[in-house]
């Protein structure tokens, strides 16, 4: 067995890492929000519009193929330490048929798994994000046993953007494994699943291991941590005038809304919901103001569908708002892509090429992730249990910025980090320790 002073000179070398079902790049931003000395050498996606939106921001087009094709040999051409993955979800959503492992969209996942015990050189570090629901599925069940048979320890999450300081509601499944020698942050909590982030906050509050544990008290405190939403907005303080006359020109014939390129120079009044929509959804919309601290998740149907997708925004002024008793006169909107990306804890620089279409952005966005609840993940992953009491390791996880320079608390309380602009105290830089590497060999096409 390799010696912990053998794996990687851990302080000096970068991590080398994998990037399965990379998506708009989610999971590459958490890496650099995390102030992580990791190189991505390759990602992978099927997803040609997603593919393109990856190239945009980071000059590198993941691979684009069938995931099920690889073999060992072409893993071990990467000499990779870390495979993070985020595999469909579709199998394990409440709204789908729930097949779980027999879905043929869990194929390729289960092919990684089976993977690893015939790659020369596996993984050490191994990452999954998914929704819940996941963690009661079959696939959930293999692939703790693929793990555990392969020398790995987990810790499992569920947690949303909501404890992070964001007014988000996004709860996903998170599994963390490292493989032995690597050892675990806070090995107590080994084969554990927890509902709150205390371990990656190094507190004892809101400490949870099932979702029924959870307090009024602890979701109180959560919500008053949160920055609200106005934060995250792009278009604001519009007046009333102009609102009045932009509403006037949208369309109330149908139940889908045209599409647009969803830039910041589009016209606003692609984005207002017809009075039509409202008169017969108004019941099921989930309506949230400026000042709301909580708004909810944002599905790839989002503005093709009003009802069941994620929240609309009311932009009556909010003096006037309680003398309103009809849901059109609160001139409601969609959030805008740019601000789904916001609260996703995207970067300020992260952009969509002209040619994606407005409902393709926010279905890219809908399938994408929290930024903000996978960086600290991260850091806590990539750090040694050695080097928990460091200040890099202290600083990292409980102030957090919402990208538009404004600061905001995590719910830990600590103003470590207080003049920083992310959630390590880093800066924000693209090609920090980043850069995309040359693969060592081609794979087969």
């Amino acid at each position: 067995m390799e010696s912990s002073e053998g794996l990687r000179n851990e302080e000096e070398k970068p991590w080398r890492v994998l990037e399965f079902y990379s998506g708009i790049g989610g999971m590459r931003y958490s890496l650099i929000k995390g102030a992580l000395n990791a190189t991505v050498v390759e990602a992978f996606d099927i997803n040609d519009v997603a593919n393109d939106v990856y190239e945009h921001n980071f000059g590198h087009r993941p691979y684009q193929g069938n995931i099920q094709t690889l073999n060992a040999a072409d893993l071990d051409g990467y000499d990779a330490d870390a495979w993070l993955m985020s595999p469909p979800c579709q199998p394990y959503t409440r709204q789908g048929l729930q097949k779980g492992s027999s879905d043929a969209r869990a194929f390729s996942f289960l092919k990684i798994l089976e993977l690893i015990p015939q790659t020369s050189r596996p993984p050490r570090i191994l990452f999954v994000e998914n929704v819940v629901g996941f963690e009661i599925s079959d696939t959930h069940t293999k692939m703790l046993e693929m793990l555990r048979e392969n020398q790995f320890v987990t810790q499992e999450f569920i947690l949303s953007p909501l404890q992070f300081g964001v007014p988000y509601s996004r709860p996903r499944y998170f599994c963390l494994a490292k493989r032995k020698p690597l050892s675990s942050q806070n090995p107590q909590f080994n084969d554990e699943l927890l509902w709150a982030p205390s371990p990656l906050l190094g507190s004892d509050d809101c400490m949870v291991t099932n979702e029924g544990e959870q307090s009024h008290g602890c979701c109180d405190k959560l919500l008053r941590a949160c920055q609200p939403i106005e934060k995250f907005l792009e278009l604001k303080n519009f007046r009333d005038e102009d609102l009045d006359s932009r509403i006037a020109n949208v369309s109330e014939t149908s139940e889908e809304i045209e599409e647009g390129n969803g830039s910041v120079n589009s016209p606003l009044n692609q984005f207002f919901v017809p009075s039509s929509l409202v008169e017969r959804w108004g019941s099921a919309m989930d309506i949230v103001f400026p000042e709301s601290k909580r708004c909810c998740c944002f599905t790839k149907s989002y503005y093709r569908y009003v009802k069941g997708t994620g929240s609309l925004l009311a932009t009556v002024p909010g003096k006037v708002k309680d003398k309103i008793s009809k849901g059109e006169d609160l001139r409601l909107r969609y959030f805008t892509p740019r601000e789904v990306a916001n609260l996703h804890s995207f970067p300020d620089d992260f952009q969509f090429p002209h040619h994606v279409s407005l409902r393709q952005r926010y279905a890219l966005l809908g399938n994408s992730l929290s930024v903000g609840v996978v960086a600290p993940l991260f850091r806590y992953l990539f750090t040694n249990q050695s080097a928990m009491a460091s200040p890099i390791a202290k600083l990292g996880i409980c102030s957090m910025d919402n990208n538009f320079g404004e600061e905001k608390e995590g719910i830990c309380g600590d103003d470590s980090g207080k003049n920083n602009d992310s959630i390590t105290g880093y800066k924000w830089n693209r090609s920090m320790n980043l850069a995309m590497a040359s693969p060592q060999m081609q794979l087969d096409h």
